[in-house]
């Protein structure tokens, strides 16, 4: 493993006999995990991805790692991408992350510009050079903060860009996209989790974490992940 932010940090296990691979976005938040969760079920071994950004919520991170050892994935690649450098999003610039409850009236600023489109050009990148053809990513469209880069429409739009795009694409290998949240809600989300036997308290959704280090409680985000255990009637392990 290589330290720093100056490369990635690769952890690698011994992918399951035959099974074939996906690339996973694992950011550490509970949809991603519970999409890695998914993807194993499925029968894949998981390239799992996690990017840091330089996100104002970097703690995250660390979940990643947690949730990439409890699910013995094949390999697990930590690539530094520092968006802080672009800004224009509450996560990457000195702008205010909201705490006065969800806004549903517009984009909310913690949208960061085009993050899943550049997150998945990645994950592109490595499943091409993997020989994998399946992608992961824990995006929804019900109980989400309005990003456009969550929607059915993107999705579907990447796939066919996908094929487009790489060398295995135009050679007959088309890649698939998979979005098996896409149209669950939170406490869809908390239930499966809880299905999978996945710990809540190994995620991170808060954007905008204590100066100890816990959730804020109040953000965007875990205002949605603290709905969706209550609607699902669950304890949330990872609550502050």
């Amino acid at each position: 493993m290589t330290a720093g932010r100056s490369a990635a940090r690769i952890m690698e296990n011994t992918a399951p006999s035959g099974a074939r691979r996906a690339v996973v976005l694992l950011s550490g938040g509970l949809d991603s995990m519970v999409c890695t969760g998914l993807a194993r079920e499925a029968g894949f071994s998981v390239l799992a991805l996690t990017v840091d950004y330089n996100q104002r919520h970097r703690i995250e991170l660390a979940a990643a790692a947690r949730v990439a050892a409890a699910l013995a994935v094949e390999r697990h690649i930590v690539l530094p991408l520092d968006l802080r450098g672009f800004g224009g999003s509450a996560l990457t610039a000195d702008i205010a992350v909201p705490h006065h409850g969800v806004d549903d009236t517009g984009i909310p600023v913690t949208y960061v510009p085009a993050r899943n489109t550049i997150f998945l050009s990645v994950a592109l990148g490595w499943a091409e050079a993997a020989g994998a053809r399946d992608i992961f990513i824990g995006v929804n469209a019900l109980d989400y903060s309005g990003y456009p880069d969550c929607r059915p429409e993107f999705i579907a739009g990447f796939e066919k860009l996908a094929d487009l795009a790489t060398k295995a694409g135009v050679e007959g290998e088309p890649f698939r996209i998979h979005a098996p949240l896409q149209h669950m809600g939170k406490a869809e989300i908390a239930r499966e989790a809880a299905r999978l036997g996945l710990d809540s308290g190994m995620s991170w959704s808060c954007y905008d974490p204590t100066p100890q280090g816990k959730p804020c409680g109040t953000c965007d985000s875990c205002r949605l992940r603290a709905k969706g255990f209550a609607e699902a009637g669950l304890i949330d392990a990872g609550a502050a």
